[in-house]
């Protein structure tokens, strides 16, 4: 592809990286810095004032779920790779107590759920081959992959599509995740990480974060003295559409730090554009100073053969109103359409 006066493009064997006027941005296809999907940890550059996203990648797909327990068979689930699929068994060496804290401050003891299809996709995804598509405004990259096996009763094969579209002049790039589902379910839904998790000792990346979900219509900042220790999804900061009113919008966000300086940057925020999709969804604070940011999309009966969608917004903002204006130019939309001509969002 050529080169234009504001956009480069470098793919070679390993990954894609998009330059803009505007970002820096690396979509893996193997031997990721982290993993395997969405934008590559430590890539995502606003070049206007210098800061990089301080987690471990952004809008990173995981499996694909439904309400439930597998208390019935979960502990005796295998992949075909030798991957434990149960509740416990990606801790095997460890104590049985070490096992359950685990599980209760990665996911709570609230809201019973298992894996209809697996792997997890941003840790056990194979080698992929992205296309990318051009526009005279735009620069596009589409990844799809096929879930490789599925719990005992379930059919593997369901389809994830993530679309990634970088307009130019812009400091945001707009994404879809999309589900083409083999399988009925009562619940299903897709996990991933929206923006993507925080890095950080005591704060030295961040100052705070930023709901538009909770306490009111103006959203809550909460300090980053909150996230010193751990604590369970479902102790604060969640939401879930079965106990919350559906928001205006749904804006995750948070305020970078310089480490040396300790001086604010920009905020780098996660827009989903139709909040009645999001689940459920939470912040919390897991061992090892790292602050995940799960949502969970659609959460609703699928047929198989049907399809379910979001599409998100993430990128850099000055401030909290920059956010809250591109997300009413935006709102009310759930899947993205891209070819040469253009891009569009619909319903």
């Amino acid at each position: 592809m050529q080169d234009t006066e504001w956009v480069r493009v470098n793919e070679d064997d390993r990954a894609i990286k998009i330059e803009t006027d505007r970002l820096e941005a690396v979509i893996p296809k193997k031997n990721p810095k982290q993993w395997m999907t969405g934008i590559e940890k430590g890539s995502f550059l606003d070049k206007r004032t210098g800061f990089r996203e301080v987690g471990d990648g952004l809008m990173v797909v995981d499996w694909l779920m439904e309400a439930g327990s597998d208390e019935a068979y979960g502990d005796l689930v295998f992949a075909p790779d030798g991957h434990g699929v149960g509740r416990y068994t990606w801790y095997e060496n460890e104590t049985e107590p070490e096992r359950r804290y685990y599980a209760l401050m990665a996911h709570g003891s609230s809201h019973r759920k298992r894996m209809v299809e697996g792997p997890q996709l941003c840790h056990r995804m194979k080698p992929v081959q992205p296309d990318v598509i051009r526009g005279t405004d735009f620069i596009a990259v589409k990844t799809t992959y096929h879930y490789e096996y599925a719990a005992p009763g379930r059919r593997a094969g369901s389809r994830w599509t993530q679309l990634i579209v970088f307009p130019k002049g812009e400091r945001f790039f707009v994404l879809m995740d999309k589900i083409d589902s083999v399988n009925d379910s009562q619940e299903m839904f897709l996990r991933n990480d929206t923006p993507g998790c925080i890095r950080h000792e005591k704060g030295d990346t961040f100052s705070e974060i930023y709901l538009s979900y909770l306490s009111g219509p103006n959203g809550v900042r909460i300090p980053s003295s909150e996230f010193f220790t751990p604590f369970p999804p479902d102790l604060k900061f969640g939401y879930r559409r079965d106990l919350n009113k559906t928001p205006e919008h749904f804006i995750r966000a948070y305020h970078l730090r310089d480490k040396k300086t300790g001086e604010d940057g920009p905020w780098l925020a996660g827009l989903t554009l139709e909040p009645s999709v999001v689940y459920e969804a939470w912040c919390s604070q897991r061992p090892g100073n790292i602050i995940v940011m799960i949502l969970e999309m659609h959460g609703k009966p699928v047929k198989a053969g049907e399809s379910f969608s979001a599409a998100h917004i993430v990128g850099y903002f000055d401030t909290i109103e920059d956010m809250h204006k591109v997300y009413d130019r935006y709102k009310g939309h759930t899947a993205l359409i891209v070819d040469t001509s253009g891009w569009r969002l619909v319903r």
